[in-house]
Parts: structure tokens; sequence; C-alpha cells
């Protein structure tokens, strides 16, 4: 291969097995704070996010994500630290499906411009009668050990 063949293969690869998962949750963001201030480029912050689980009514969750500001940060071509927060909450009637897969990836979001993600996958403790949500980080070469937990008991909803 050339200089660039095997880079531009892993790219390919990384976008066509991109193309094939399922549709996670998209976010919507709640606001972001400054947590250092850059002379040039964007602000450092730490930013909320919002999304409801796709499969299951009645769940959201809250994610808060450092993300690195500065020139690189601006265009985009800095690595969002693995550093994050998951909060999620029965906000309504929660309705089960029949079936449910088992560590269910609900939520993507990419933290640098190639292979790293921030990702929450849905897991079903059935002796508790919970959903518990994980996020973590990947990296195409060298995961992340950051992590967070989140859980959600089914309880019946009041109005």
């Amino acid at each position: 291969m050339g200089r660039y063949g095997f880079a531009s293969a892993l790219v390919g690869l990384a976008l066509a097995f991109g193309s094939m998962t399922p549709t996670a949750a998209r976010a919507e963001e709640v606001g972001c704070v400054t947590t250092a201030w850059k002379l040039l480029g964007a602000n450092h912050r730490v930013c909320v996010e919002a999304f409801d689980d796709p499969k299951i009514p009645g769940v959201a969750c809250h994610l808060s994500q450092a993300r690195t500001g500065g020139v690189s940060g601006s265009l985009g071509f800095a690595e969002d630290p693995s550093r994050f927060s998951i909060a999620c909450r029965q906000v309504g009637p929660i309705t089960m499906p029949e079936k449910l897969r088992d560590n269910e990836e609900v939520f993507t979001a990419d933290t640098s411009i190639l292979f790293k993600e921030t990702r929450v996958v849905r897991m079903f403790d059935k002796k508790r009668n919970t959903l518990v949500y994980l996020s973590y980080s990947t990296k195409m070469v060298d995961g992340s050990p950051m992590n967070a937990v989140s859980s959600v008991p089914i309880m019946p909803w009041r109005q």
C-alpha cells in the first residue's frame, strides 16, 4: 500500500461499520459552562445534553461531557477528554418492549475527529427490575477506563 493506503483503508472500514450500527438517540444540548478561558478559539467547556431512550418510553438521560476549546477545538481537530457523567431518570410511564437486547447502545457522540466516541449502553437488571445505563469512552487503538453509571428502577407512574 502507498503512503496513505492503510490509513484510508481504516477510515473506509470505520465509515462502513459506522453506517451499519443501529440508530441511537439524538441529544439536545441543555447548556454549557466555561471551565477555562482561551485567548484564541473557543473556551474549554462542560456541556450537558439530554436524550430519551429510543426503545423505552418514559426514560430520559442527561450526559455531561468535557469539550476541548482553543484553536484546534474550534476547528474540530481536538480530542475531547474522556470525562463525563450520566444521570437517567423515569420521566413518564415506562413501557418495556417484549424483547430487550443485552447491552444495547442507546447513544453515541464523537469526541475526536477519528475513532473516539462516548457511548451509552443500556442493560437490564432483571433481579432488581432496574434499567442500568453505562457511559464509557472508546478509542480504536486504546480504549479508556473512564465510565459512569446510572440506574432507573421500573416503577408505576403516578400522574
